[in-house]
């Protein structure tokens, strides 16, 4: 007689978890969560007509009453506002030592004197609530972690409670990020609201450069020419100034961006350490020189732009036709200069040169291409080829003045490129300077750690060697 013998495996039963709330957000959360291994039960108020759900391939997500709901899950996410927090009080027995995650967020700042978590806490008090994912949007977490939004925060006051929502984000693809307790659900709720915190001065820059050089060239080409000829050149506003502001803003923007490298160097230097702190002013500088560089970039690409449709415009075409049916007229030809076309040749390639420079800083700035760089090619790219595109970038305008610089001024005010390579000119000099080897050696080992040694206390102790 054969012996048959059947061995049958289970699978670990899946966690539960608790959604109340079937809005866009508490959707794709339950996708998420879905595929991510977990079990989905969702609370709502009308669970019979709460639209379709989100389905998996193993499971199909339920929705049924709040009461029944948070009954089966020992953690809830309330994906609801706060206005509409008040059943929850009736709530209390089954919410009952359970955890509370709060993902709200409010539509301005400082609506409520307290945190929406903190109301929640209050509401609830046997409750475990924690802050958390408040700063994703659905559209994160339908399509995953992304490299620039990869992190949660949360906050609370118990540790296990936390440990157990920060589990939940490591396991959807996130990188859980403990901001201490409940009292900081505040600084939690008002960080989706702020517009863009990291670009403020760098607007503020660009938009006072751009108006300030607009004004100056305006006066210098527009009114110089009506008060001193009588020549209405107000056309020219759109096009041929515009095209002067452009590059001039995008090359001082650029310096801008590498200027405060330089201005650390020089400090290290003369403080002999790396071990203080830069001026608060300087910090703030430095933190903003990826906005710097990407705002230059647009300006650049702007002032690419409206290079490319200078010779479509009427003005140009009807000033080489007039000039054409000059020569005609008066029977002669133009003779061919050979250091025109040199100039002009260069000035062009060079500044080709130097916009494919650009475009390779601003796209190597991306997170989804610096992070698949290693630190010493991303510092290659960003250091090194950043000052040959300034370098670039200047000669390209020097090319274009060429003999302009010894014209006479309009006004006695300088043509507005001129004032525009003050900076990037002083920005290459003092590089050189830090580039010569005696000083480049000395920083060098200031940035590894060396201290000059202190000779104000008559010690001849380095301070770290």
């Amino acid at each position: 007689q054969k012996s048959r013998c059947s061995v049958s495996f289970s699978a670990p039963e899946q966690e539960l978890l608790c959604i109340f709330g079937t809005g866009d957000f508490g959707r794709s959360l339950g996708q998420r969560l879905l595929h991510s291994g977990y079990r989905v039960v969702y609370g709502s108020r009308r669970p019979h007509s709460c639209g379709p759900l989100p389905q998996g391939c193993l499971c199909v997500l339920q929705a049924m009453s709040h009461e029944a709901a948070a009954q089966l899950a020992s953690l809830v996410f309330l994906c609801i506002h706060r206005e509409h927090y008040d059943f929850l009080e009736t709530l209390t027995p089954q919410l009952q030592g359970k955890v509370l995650v709060d993902v709200s967020n409010n539509p301005k700042k400082n609506l409520y004197p307290e945190a929406n978590a903190e109301c929640l806490q209050r509401l609830i008090p046997g409750a475990h609530v924690v802050k958390a994912f408040n700063t994703l949007s659905a559209w994160a977490l339908q399509n995953g972690p992304s490299d620039a939004n990869r992190q949660v925060y949360l906050c609370g006051n118990g540790a296990e409670a936390k440990q157990a929502v920060a589990e939940v984000a490591t396991k959807l693809g996130f990188a859980a990020l403990d901001k201490g307790s409940l009292s900081a659900a505040k600084e939690l709720e008002d960080f989706p609201l702020q517009l863009f915190p990291e670009w403020r001065m760098p607007l503020y820059v660009a938009v006072g450069l751009t108006a300030l050089i607009f004004v100056y060239v305006v006066i210098r080409d527009v009114v110089y020419a009506f008060v001193e000829q009588g020549k209405d050149n107000s056309f020219r506003i759109m096009v041929s100034l515009a095209n002067k502001v452009f590059p001039i803003v995008s090359l001082i923007m650029l310096s801008l961006c590498y200027l405060p490298g330089v201005i650390a160097g020089f400090i290290q230097l003369y403080r002999g350490t790396k071990y203080r702190r830069f001026p608060d002013w300087l910090d703030r500088w430095m933190l903003c020189r990826k906005q710097l560089g990407l705002i230059a970039l647009g300006f650049a690409f702007l002032h690419m732009v409206y290079t490319l449709i200078i010779p479509i415009r009427y003005y140009v075409r009807f000033r080489l036709s007039a000039n054409t049916i000059s020569q005609i007229r008066e029977n002669r030809t133009s003779v061919f200069d050979t250091t025109t076309a040199w100039r002009t040749d260069s000035y062009y390639s060079i500044g080709i040169l130097g916009f494919s420079l650009f475009l390779l800083l601003g796209i190597t700035s991306l997170p989804s291409v610096s992070n698949a760089l290693s630190w010493r090619e991303f510092s290659f790219i960003q250091s090194k080829l950043g000052y040959l595109t300034v370098f670039f970038c200047t000669l390209h305008t020097y090319l274009y003045g060429w003999s302009g610089f010894l014209r006479p001024y309009k006004w006695y005010m300088p043509p507005a490129y001129m004032l525009s390579l003050v900076l990037p000119s002083v920005l290459i000099v003092l590089k050189l300077l830090l580039l010569l080897p005696c000083v480049d050696r000395s920083l060098t080992r200031i940035r590894q750690g060396w201290e000059r040694t202190d000779m104000q206390d008559g010690s001849e102790k380095p301070l770290l060697t």
